[in-house]
Order: C-alpha cells, then sequence, then structure tokens
C-alpha cells in the first residue's frame, strides 16, 4: 500500500473521477496534487479525506496546489510564509513527516532565496513532492535548464536526498517525448524507508502520478472498525439464538450476570448479523457502467501501443479512444445525476428521502483526526491523542478546579451520611413492570452502541421470555442496590467545537457512548423520578428544560412580554444572560445526592442513583485506537439518561435566590435574568443584589459563571441620553451588548428582530442551495418531495420562534418573503415573473404572515392547556390595554397580538380542554380493555343479520349487565353526540371545531358520568368507533386528553361498586340501540358547552385561516390561476418533472415565451395572424391558426382554459402543445 502519491493533474475538477481511481488503486495516506486549477473560494469535497488548498490568484483558474490527507492519520497543516505555490502538512503515519506539495511553473522565474526559504520553514524529516519542471540528467534528464540548476543547488545546500530513479513522469504531447520534471525530495533520515515508482497510466492528465511506498510495513493506514450492519440481519434468527434464560440472570453475581446477558446477546448477534467490512473504504462512482469500462479499457489500450510505437497514428488513436471515453463519461454521469434526482418523489420514504437529499448535497460525515498539542510539545500518534483529550476531560470534572471556599465547604457537607435506607415502600420503590420496559424500548431511537457492542435494535427483537428475564435483571439491580462495574464505563468520542482551534485539547465537546442496556434502566428510573419531582411540584415552574409539555419558546415568550411591557410604559428592562462554565461536568454529585434526600426520595430510586454516580470512567476513542481509563471525579455522567433530570434539579434552586423585583427563567443550564422599571438606577440595585446572591449560591454549589460570555444587554425605546448599567460578577464589570443570542433568537436593544432576521436569511440562502440542485424544469425531484424537503430543511428554520420574532415590523419581516418564494419557485418550477399569489394557491403553501398566525395562535392555546405553565393565568392588564389604544405605534405583546388575531377569526370563547401532566404513574400499566364478540368476522363479507344474531348471543350472556349505546356525529357545521339508556336518551352538539373521534370519546365520557348519578349495579357500554375503545386501551402522554378523564371516572366508579365493561359493536348493520344513538346524534339540537381538545383546536384554527385565505384569493378575478382553480386545495403533481412544469406554467399563466420579455426589458411577443399580444389563453384557446389542431387534439374548438387545464388536465394537452410548436417554448 502506497504512503505518499503526487500528481500534476492539470485540472483537478475534471480529473475527479481519475483522482478516484488513484486513490482506489494505490490507497495512499497523502496526495500531493499541482495545478488544480481551483478559482478562489473553490472547495474539493471527497470523501474519507480532508483537504488543504492553495489556490491560484486572479480571476482565471491556473496554476494552485493541494494536499489530500486521509481521515485515519493524524495531521496538522503547516502555515508556510512564501510567495511560491506551496502547502505542507505533517502527519503521523509511521512516525511523524511534513509532507509538501509544490509547483513551479516553468515560465515563471523563481528566486534561489525563495526556495531556501521554503525549505527551512519545513520541519523535520520531510518530502517535498511536486512538478519543479526542472531538467536534469540527475533524474534522468538528457539536458539541465536553470531550473534544473537551482534544484541541484537545494539539494546540495541542504543535504537533501532525490528519491526518482531515471523514469519519466511527464509526456510532451506536440513533441510526442517524455521528460522527467516531477520530483520527490527528502531529508536523510527518511530515505531508507520510501521507494519511488511512477504509475504507468497518465490518468488523462499529460503527468504520470508518482507513489512512494514505505517499506516499514505492509498496511500502515488504519481503517474503521467492523459494525453490525442491521439492515441485512436475520432477525428470526437472533431472535431464537439470544435466548436469556433464568438461570443467567438469577444464578449469579450482579456483574456475572450482566457479563453472560452481553455474551449471549454478543454471540448471536455474531451468528445473525453480518459486519461491515474494515477494509479500504473505496471511492465510489455510481455513474460508471459498462460503456464506462468499455471505453476506459480501449482508451488504455491505445495507450499501451502507443507507448510501445510512438507513431503519429498511435498518437491519434489515443487522442481519439481518450475524447470518445471522456464523452461516454460525461453523459454517462449526466444520465445518471438524473435519474437518481428524479428518483426522489412522493413514492419513498422520508428516510431514504433525506439520505439521498444529503448525497446529492455533498453531505458526508468527516471525522479528520488532527494532531494536538499540550503546553506547546506536539502530539501525534493516536493514543497519545486519545489520552490527551481524555487527560483533559478528566481534568474537567476534577474537583480541584472548584473554588477554595467551596472545597471547603464541600468536605464539610460530605462528611455528613445521606440514609437512603429509610421508608422504602414508597410507590416509586416497587419492582418495575413489563409493560414498563416495553415502552421504554418502544420510546427508543437509532444511536450507536455503547463498550458492550449492544444496540436498542437487539433488545427490541428479543422474545417476550427473554425480555421477562431481562426485566428480572434489572429488578436485582434494583431490589439488591448493586450496580454493575461494567455499565460504568463509558466510550468518549471527541466533536471538535465550531469554530475552534483542533490542536487545542480543550477544544473538544465530548459524545458519549453509554450501554443501551443500562440505558433502558435509566429511562424506567428517570421516568420513575420526573413523575416524583412534578407532582410534588419540586420544579420551578420557570424552569422549561426537558420537560413535557415546556419547550425554548416559553423563555423566549417570557423575556420578550416583559419588554414589550416596559416599551409600551417607557420604562427600561436590563437583562443579564449568564453562561456557567462546564456545567455538566463539574455538578457536584454529592450535592446532587443531598438535593434528592432534601425532596424526601428513600430508598431503592436514589440508592441506584447514588451507585449510579460512583465510580465513573471512560476511555477516549480516535479511529480504532482507545485511550488508558480515565475517572470522572464530579459531575454527571455524559450521554447519560439520567443526567438532564438530575443536573435540572441541582441548578433549580438558582432561582429561589432572585428578589422579588427581579424575574429569571432558565433552559436546564441557560439562565437569564431580568428587572424592569422607570430608574435605571433602582434597576442596577435590583440586579446587583440578585447576581449576588446567585455568586453566593454558585458558591455554595460548585458552580462557576464564565464573566467573559455573560453578558448584559438594556432594552430601551428612549431617544435621550442614559447610562448603561454597571453590574459586577465577582470583581469583573458584566459586558453591556448591544444585541446577544438566546435560544437561538438574536435579541436587539431596540427589539426589532433586524438582526435576527438578516442571520436567519443569509443561513436560508444557504439552505435553499438544496432546492436548487434537486430541481430542474426539465428533470429532477418531484413537487410533493421538494417541498417535503422545503418544508423540512427551510421553512422549519423560519418556523422556530416566529411567534416571538414575528412581533417585528412588515418592513423587516419582507426580508423572509424572497426565500419563500424562491422555494415555490422552484418546487413547482414556475416562471420567474409568476405572481407570488399564484405560487401560494398552486402549491397550496400559503404566505408566512398566514403561517405565523397559525403558529402564534397554536402556541397561545397550547398554554392555555397547560395548567402548570407559568403563563395559563396570564392576563394583560387594564392600564398597559388603554396604555396600548394611546400608543399604537408601540408593538404589542404576545398575548395582545393573539388576542386580536382570536378576535378577527371569532375564536374568542373557544376553550380547550386542559392536559394533566403526570396523570399516569409509569409503575402502572393504564389502559381499559374492550370486549368485541364480532372479532372473527369482516364487516365487507359479513351480512347484517349474522352481526344481529352475534349481538343477540352476545346479550344472553351478560343479561345482566344494563346496555348503554353511545355514537357521535359530525356534519360539515356541527358536531354531536348522544347516548341511549334503556329508559332515557340524552344528546348534544358540541363545538364545530371538535373530531369525530372527540365526539365518540364525549359520548362515552357523559355516559359515565350519568351512570355515576345511578346507584351501583353492572353496565356495558357500547360504541361503534374502534379507534375510540382502543385509544383506551394503553394510555401515554400522547393519548386523546378525554381519555384520561374517563380511565379517572371509571376508577372512581370501581371503587363505588360499579361493574362496568365496554364492547365495539359494528354501526349500520341493524343493531336496535346503535342506530338509534346514530339517528339521535345526527339530529341533536341542545349546546354543550363543553372544552375542545388542543389537536382539533389546531386543525380548527387552520381551516379558519384557511377560509380567509380562500376569501382574499376569491377577490382575485383577474389572476390567470384563478380561472382555472377557484378553490385553494392540493392538486396531484404529474410524475414526470417536464410536463409537471410545462404545467404549472400554463395554469399560473407565465411562460417563457410569453413573459421573457418582462425580464430582458423586450416588446410583448405578438401573435403574426391576429396581431394581438401572445398569452397562453390565446394560444392555446383564441389563436384561430391552432383549430385544426384544437379540433384533432380536443374534438372541439369551443373550449375553455379550465377544460384543458384543470385538476385532472386534458390527456392530449401535451399533444397538443407539440403540434403547435409551443412545447419546448414553455
Amino acid at each position: 500500500m502506497a504512503s505518499f502519491v503526487s500528481w500534476n493533474c492539470r485540472g483537478i475538477k475534471n480529473k475527479f473521477s481519475d483522482l478516484k481511481d488513484i486513490i482506489n488503486l494505490h490507497q495512499p495516506s497523502v496526495i500531493a496534487l499541482q495545478e488544480t486549477y481551483l478559482k478562489p473560494g473553490d472547495t474539493l469535497p471527497l470523501k474519507n479525506f480532508n483537504i488543504l488548498l492553495k489556490n491560484g490568484t486572479g480571476d482565471r483558474a491556473t496554476g494552485g496546489v493541494a494536499l489530500l490527507t486521509s481521515n485515519s492519520f493524524p495531521t496538522s497543516p503547516i502555515t508556510l510564509n512564501t510567495p511560491l505555490q506551496a502547502i505542507a502538512v505533517q502527519i503521523h503515519t509511521h512516525s511523524l513527516i511534513t509532507v509538501c506539495s509544490l509547483y513551479l511553473p516553468p515560465n515563471t522565474p523563481v528566486d534561489q532565496i525563495t526556495l531556501n526559504n521554503l525549505v527551512s520553514q519545513l520541519p523535520t524529516p520531510f518530502i517535498i513532492l511536486g512538478d519543479m519542471n526542472g531538467h536534469s540528467p540527475l533524474w534522468g534528464n538528457p539536458d539541465t535548464n536553470t531550473r534544473g540548476l537551482q534544484v541541484e543547488k537545494i539539494l546540495n545546500d541542504h543535504n537533501l536526498c532525490l528519491l526518482n530513479n531515471d523514469e519519466y513522469t511527464y509526456f510532451h504531447e506536440p513533441n510526442r517525448t517524455f521528460h522527467s520534471v516531477d520530483l520527490a525530495i527528502c531529508t536523510p533520515s527518511v530515505l531508507p524507508y520510501f521507494s519511488l515508482q511512477v504509475d504507468n497510466d497518465l490518468h488523462n492528465s499529460d503527468h504520470f502520478p508518482l507513489i512512494l511506498s514505505d517499506n516499514r510495513r505492509q498496511n500502515p493506514s488504519i481503517h474503521s472498525a467492523s459494525r453490525y450492519n442491521f439492515k441485512l440481519g436475520n432477525w428470526c434468527k437472533f431472535s431464537s439464538l439470544a435466548n436469556i434464560n433464568k438461570d443467567i440472570v438469577s444464578n449469579n453475581s450482579i456483574d456475572a450476570a450482566v457479563k453472560n446477558v452481553t455474551e449471549v446477546l454478543i454471540a448471536a448477534a455474531d451468528r445473525s448479523i453480518p459486519k461491515t467490512s474494515n477494509t479500504f473504504k473505496k471511492q465510489r462512482k455510481v455513474w460508471w457502467n459498462a460503456d464506462c469500462r468499455e471505453a476506459h479499457r480501449r482508451q488504455r489500450k491505445a495507450w499501451a501501443l502507443f507507448r510501445r510505437n510512438p507513431t503519429t497514428v498511435n498518437l491519434i488513436r489515443y487522442k481519439q479512444t481518450k475524447a470518445n471515453s471522456r464523452r461516454i463519461q460525461r453523459r454517462s454521469k449526466r444520465e445518471s445525476w438524473e435519474r437518481y434526482i428524479s428518483s426522489i418523489n412522493s413514492t419513498i420514504s422520508s428516510k431514504k428521502l433525506w439520505e439521498r437529499v444529503k448525497k446529492t448535497s455533498g453531505i458526508f460525515k468527516s471525522s479528520n483526526i488532527r494532531m494536538l498539542y499540550n503546553n506547546g510539545i506536539p502530539v501525534t500518534s493516536l493514543q497519545d491523542i486519545a489520552n490527551c483529550i481524555a487527560s483533559e476531560l478528566s481534568r474537567t470534572s476534577n474537583s480541584s478546579n472548584y473554588s477554595v471556599p467551596f472545597l471547603n465547604i464541600k468536605i464539610s457537607a460530605e462528611k455528613k451520611n445521606l440514609n437512603f435506607h429509610s421508608s422504602p415502600y414508597a410507590p416509586y420503590n416497587t419492582d418495575f413492570t413489563f409493560s414498563e420496559l416495553k415502552r421504554c424500548l418502544s420510546e427508543t431511537h437509532k444511536t450507536s452502541p455503547g463498550p458492550d457492542n449492544i444496540s436498542y435494535l437487539m433488545l427490541q427483537h428479543l422474545s417476550d421470555r427473554s425480555l421477562q428475564n431481562l426485566l428480572f435483571l434489572y429488578n436485582r439491580i434494583w431490589q439488591e442496590h448493586s450496580f454493575p462495574s461494567c455499565w460504568q464505563q463509558a466510550i468518549i468520542i471527541p466533536i471538535l467545537k465550531p469554530g475552534k482551534e483542533p490542536s487545542d485539547p480543550r477544544n473538544y465537546r465530548p459524545i458519549a457512548l453509554t450501554s443501551c442496556l443500562c440505558k433502558i434502566l435509566e429511562k424506567m428510573v428517570n421516568k420513575r423520578l420526573l413523575y416524583y419531582l412534578e407532582t410534588n411540584k419540586i420544579f420551578s415552574p420557570f424552569q422549561s428544560g426537558f420537560r413535557q409539555g415546556r419547550c425554548t419558546v416559553d423563555n423566549l415568550l417570557a423575556l420578550e412580554t416583559e419588554i414589550r411591557n416596559a416599551f409600551i410604559r417607557r420604562q427600561h428592562t436590563v437583562a443579564i444572560f449568564f453562561d456557567i462554565e462546564k456545567a455538566y461536568d463539574r455538578s457536584w454529585r454529592f450535592g446532587i445526592l443531598r438535593d434528592l434526600y432534601e425532596c424526601n426520595l428513600r430508598g431503592n430510586l436514589p440508592i441506584f442513583i447514588q451507585n449510579f454516580l460512583k465510580l465513573r470512567k471512560f476511555r477516549v476513542q480516535i479511529g480504532n485506537q482507545l485511550s488508558d481509563y480515565f475517572i470522572q471525579e464530579e459531575g454527571v455522567p455524559q450521554g447519560s439518561v439520567l443526567s438532564v433530570t438530575l443536573f435540572a434539579l441541582k441548578i433549580n434552586d438558582i432561582l429561589k435566590q432572585l428578589p422579588p423585583s427581579v424575574k429569571g427563567f432558565l433552559y436546564v443550564e441557560d439562565l437569564y435574568i431580568s428587572c424592569t422599571g422607570d430608574n435605571i438606577n433602582f434597576i442596577e440595585r435590583q440586579l446587583q443584589l440578585a447576581v449576588n446572591k446567585i455568586q453566593q449560591w454558585s458558591t455554595f454549589n460548585g458552580f462557576t459563571f464564565s464573566t467573559a460570555k455573560t453578558s448584559c444587554i438594556h432594552f430601551c425605546r428612549k431617544r435621550r441620553l442614559h447610562p448603561e448599567p454597571e453590574i459586577l460578577l465577582g470583581s469583573q464589570l458584566i459586558t453591556v451588548v448591544n444585541e446577544v443570542k438566546f435560544l437561538g433568537i438574536t435579541f436587539d436593544k431596540k427589539l426589532t428582530f433586524r438582526p435576527h432576521v438578516i442571520k436567519l436569511r443569509k443561513k436560508l440562502d444557504k439552505a435553499l442551495n438544496i432546492l436548487k440542485v434537486l430541481s430542474n424544469t426539465s428533470w429532477g425531484a418531484s413537487r410533493t418531495s421538494l417541498l417535503r424537503v422545503y418544508r423540512a430543511a427551510i421553512l422549519s428554520k423560519m418556523d422556530y420562534g416566529c411567534v416571538i420574532y414575528g412581533s417585528a415590523r412588515q418592513s423587516v419581516l419582507k426580508i423572509l418573503d424572497p426565500i419563500h418564494h424562491s422555494a415555490l419557485r422552484l418546487c413547482s418550477g414556475a416562471f420567474r415573473t409568476s405572481p407570488v399569489e399564484s405560487l401560494y394557491v398552486e402549491c397550496c403553501e400559503p404566505p408566512l404572515d398566514h403561517r405565523r398566525k397559525m403558529l402564534t395562535l397554536h402556541f397561545y392555546y397550547k398554554i392555555l392547556s397547560l395548567p402548570e405553565h407559568p403563563f395559563f393565568k396570564y392576563k394583560q392588564s387594564q392600564f398597559i390595554l388603554r396604555l396600548q389604544k394611546a400608543r399604537p405605534c408601540v408593538i404589542p405583546s404576545f398575548f395582545t397580538r393573539a388576542s386580536e388575531f382570536l378576535n378577527n377569526l371569532d375564536l374568542k370563547n373557544l376553550q380547550v380542554v386542559s392536559l394533566l401532566k403526570y396523570h399516569l404513574t409509569p409503575w402502572n400499566s393504564h389502559g381499559l380493555k374492550f370486549l368485541n364478540p364480532f372479532k372473527t368476522f369482516e364487516k365487507a363479507n359479513t351480512a347484517p343479520i349474522v352481526y344481529q344474531q352475534l349481538f343477540a348471543d352476545h346479550r344472553d350472556l351478560y343479561h345482566n349487565f344494563i346496555p348503554v349505546f353511545t355514537d357521535g356525529s359530525r356534519s360539515s357545521s356541527s358536531t354531536s353526540f348522544a347516548c341511549v339508556f334503556i329508559n332515557s336518551t340524552l344528546s348534544f352538539q358540541i363545538h364545530s371545531s371538535s373530531s369525530i373521534f372527540t365526539a365518540e370519546i364525549t359520548a362515552i365520557l357523559h355516559a359515565l358520568y350519568q351512570i355515576s348519578n345511578s346507584p351501583p349495579d353492572n353496565y356495558i357500554i357500547y360504541s361503534d368507533s374502534f379507534s375510540a375503545l382502543e385509544s383506551m386501551t394503553s394510555l401515554h402522554r400522547f393519548s386523546h386528553p378525554l381519555t384520561f378523564n374517563i380511565l379517572e371516572l371509571h376508577d372512581k366508579l370501581a371503587c363505588r361498586g360499579f361493574s362496568v365493561l365496554f364492547c365495539w359493536v359494528p354501526s349500520h348493520v341493524g343493531i336496535s340501540g346503535n342506530e338509534h344513538a346514530d339517528n339521535l346524534a345526527k339530529s341533536a339540537t341542545d349546546s354543550l358547552n363543553c372544552p375542545v381538545p388542543l389537536s382539533d383546536i389546531k386543525k380548527y384554527v387552520k381551516i379558519k385561516l384557511h377560509s380567509n385565505w380562500q376569501s382574499q384569493w376569491n377577490l382575485t378575478d383577474a389572476n390567470k390561476l384563478h380561472s382555472i382553480k377557484h378553490l385553494i386545495t392540493c392538486w396531484p403533481s404529474l410524475p414526470n418533472r417536464k410536463l409537471d412544469t410545462v404545467l404549472t406554467r400554463l395554469r399560473i399563466g407565465h411562460t417563457r415565451f410569453t413573459h421573457r420579455h418582462l425580464l430582458l426589458g423586450e416588446p410583448a411577443p405578438l401573435c403574426t395572424a391576429c396581431q394581438c399580444q401572445m398569452t397562453v389563453l390565446h394560444i392555446l384557446i383564441e389563436c384561430r391558426q391552432f383549430n385544426n389542431q384544437r379540433i384533432r387534439c380536443f374534438h372541439s374548438s369551443c373550449i375553455t382554459l379550465k377544460d384543458i387545464l384543470h385538476k385532472d388536465h386534458h390527456p392530449q394537452l401535451f399533444t397538443f402543445l407539440r403540434m403547435i410548436g409551443f412545447y419546448s417554448l414553455i
């Protein structure tokens, strides 16, 4: 295997395929390229290689050098101070060596001093590879030129060695002569280890590649580890082999049992799941086919003939085969690209869609290994790099980083013994149930395995028997208070922080891989811990991080609302944004346990966490090399499921330190505090008091604030001069800034959000390139797929935080509109002059302002559905409302804006069902089973009389149960439900926004309410909604909120002596009670004022806004599309991109032929026959010269645009367009 390759490629862009051939053939660790012909700003993406470039200057692509280094080796670029086209890198293969790529143009004079200066800058040992255009007998040329003499002098003056032999490296095509101008020069210390040979193929250049082989070992490259290929796994075989029996988990110690389980799973995986190859990863050429292979074979054959007999005829034959091969490859590339892009359509899954989008965008994982410098000393080998990063991470969590005052507090506090063994019989200490295990397994996502190499996918494919025994092992760990030692280990993958210097070991973010077996147990423990903390209201309502129903926008809303209200009152608001240094890594473990103790947690749960935090150790992995074991003394474990919850608990008390006049919000560790008032001096005093208390709290809990990253911003709209606040953090003044980025949104001091929108626009401009790559008017991804990509990759970025920054002025928000319009044009294929209103309707994608209103109302109702939300009971004061009316130029707060939207849409009286957070205890299975005596009969193949007889038999079996029939109904204008009892009935209309599912659930709930008013007895509730009954069988946090009310009421009735069963009956088969309930529900007239679930409200808001949009569209009679598409609905797109683009442009009425003049500033095209302006309407319908073609294709000359361009276009449309010669002009 080659160590280094040097090649003058004469333009790397059109030699990219040949470069891949060289890599696949020689498997180099470094490739030195000359004459890359890249312009400034050009890049060279190549998988598994890191690229260093020095491009030519000027607008023309000339010269240029590059170094491609394999990601398997540690590298470090060297900065060269030279005007020469040279670039260098240090790489550690067998040992550390410097490689320099040098190109000396033939007609450009080079000073000897400049050459000497370059050589003196290269760390020894080094190798210089490149095209130096020097002739000398030393390396096989018959003559000597000036450049050759300069190179000879370099060799003599610096005691360097020449690796070249007499082989020729350059072919001069005009003279059909061979020369040696590409050289390999090295220092004497590495001369014995390298041998040079010249490739016998030019690879479509005029220079032969130089191949330097390292003789010290056969395979110096480091390949990736073998991994299980789960896509090809035989999961049935795995399930049968992965037999975890009771003896494995019960007759051994905890450590031995975990080891045995691991061995069983790995042995089963080895026999049923193939592994990926760990050999050299070749560069793929997906477009390479049999034609390319044959053309390339002919080219190589012609070249071999020319080398043997260098005549003019053979040269011409070689050039012909070369040109033919290049033409075939270009055609193959184009056709392959078009096929691949066109395969992105609505039929493929989201996973495959995004895989293809990433590939087409050139996005691939890069794991370049860089050399480190530890205290100025270079660290070059993989083992040393891994140990260096591990040592730095271990040092970060060391208690020596704590301040001296806290260390004294720590030592004193840890002398106290926390007795968690009292009160072990709390419900959260019970054994884990099988339903808990299954629920946690179903919620897992694809992640990398930990040190034991066991993945979630393996655990999900275990049999129920094996899972039961695994659960037994978990309960042993839970009850015996013994934590497996192998689960205390983690593998750290270091990821360079964005924009940081890669040679500094402190600039790497640790990504920890822990055992998936352990993480399943952690998930079950975490659910119980969260349930306890939430139900006992231990978390502050102002902590939003990783809590059900909460998000970052809650904190953004709090800040924006306070600032807007301050602006209306013409007050000041000052906010401080804190940054905690190494927050997770330096969390005080004993402090966390003490907090658990003070929360009155006792027994198995806190003891498990106590053992979980002990003796944590890790190894850093670089490539295939693992570091030594290092200890994480303090901090919560990286990559752990429990870590976020434990950290949130530890930092929770920081908000209790604030004085009443100062507000504060947390999103895990992201903390801000703010104060509002008329007097800036008062604000300064209050904030200084708050900062002092926070600083004091941090001293007692081991946290340290970064004064450099902590910032302060003064929000004020007053124009007169006023002093900025001066607040000290410790002994340093907190920096006052004009804008700050908080949770992804940039706040400026005037709250215009212009800086945020401008930054967002720049980010979206780059994201828009994805659509440009995928879309083409003749071929490309389908419109449906493009819209999916747009909504996921671009629109989602605009959606985040838009309920907050959407309060900006329209002049600011319009900055984002061109992104929306450009994306819709690319997705639909519409012509550039198409009206934006037509784009919205054609793509069924509303304007951004419409979308911001919808998301604002969604978020507003979400707040109203969460009783524990800090803004649940928020109401704008009358004083603020009066000020708002008096000062209409001041932008109102979120709730005032939402209230205006509600009034405009007539939604003011709409109530939302409250979501009961943590209503379900994790250790119990929740759900109500229902009877189904008809499950073996398919409704499509069963006569009604059979169902009636089956129901009669069922009633005979349950004759002592009182029947109750329920049903729901929904029409275009109303939603209703009915309940039928033996002696009474009830039926009500509910809010029209309610879905039919909600009506069915509400009917069952009201039947239970009616039953609760009767004496205890046996009841059976019949419903024809299978989905409603199915939703009650297994409740989870995403279940319909009314199902929780049904469960709660059912449990209360059971406690009172009632026996209530549920049963499904088929609808419209003649079962009298069901038919009666159905008729009553349809004819209900009385209204019942009941709240509506959040999911139904979101759909209703969308419908109302869509209705407004439709009303606006109805007024655009002059729009060409309106005459064809009256209703805003999604019409299907054609599978062929070209045909779909043509149809879209015809519908919109803007084509290249009819509207290109608007872009070029030319007169509109006129019809030569009719002497009127060319339009789509005129060409397709009005122009008399095409009447014969209309009759042939449409069988009539009197047709309308709607006839041929409607949702289902005329089948002869494209035939007609081709006949009149208009198809190619659209």
